[in-house]
């Protein structure tokens, strides 16, 4: 009977909508992650499992880069256990509207696009846990809000499968 249930959950958040680039726009904005992200930042964000329980909360400090090709973010994680870390990306702008992005941990590349207010990109990354890491894929949306404000909300897989939800609100300093 467990595993009745398992399959049923597995299907079901299979199931869950998720955003396209071709969704309408809710808003006249124009994202340009070079803008937006040179600079100083802070997000604050948690991770949430497939069941809507939240599992970790965070805040991160970014100082953005932007030399005219590549936008490089530093950023600063400290968990609500006080643990830290620090990842470092660098985005290449390779198009008009598209992205390609390395950061250590990742797995190949992040490749993203922009379009009006939104952007996507996915990855597969070796994600620190408290206990090691864990190899997970990152379907990552991103809205501009406001001319200082982003959403950013990421789905999460491990072998195909939703295994949760991050949350983050970007805000420019």
């Amino acid at each position: 009977m467990r595993l009745v249930a398992v399959f049923c959950l597995i299907f079901l958040t299979a199931c869950t909508g998720k955003p396209a680039l071709e969704d309408e726009k809710l808003s006249r904005q124009q994202l340009n992650l070079e803008e937006f992200f040179d600079g100083r930042l802070v997000a604050y964000g948690q991770f949430q499992d497939v069941l809507g329980t939240v599992r970790r909360r965070f805040k991160v400090d970014i100082l953005g880069t932007w030399d005219g090709r590549t936008l490089t973010l530093v950023e600063d994680f400290v968990y609500e256990d006080g643990s830290t870390e620090r990842r470092v990306w660098n985005l290449d702008k390779t198009g008009a509207q598209t992205w390609r992005g390395t950061a250590p941990g990742v797995i190949g590349q992040a490749l993203g696009e922009e379009r009006g207010d939104t952007f996507n990109w996915k990855y597969t990354i070796d994600l620190p846990v408290p206990d090691g890491t864990l190899r997970v894929s990152f379907d990552d949306w991103m809205w501009l809000l406001s001319e200082d404000r982003l959403l950013n909300k990421a789905y999460m897989r491990r072998f195909g499968v939703d295994i949760g939800e991050v949350i983050i609100v970007f805000e420019k300093l």
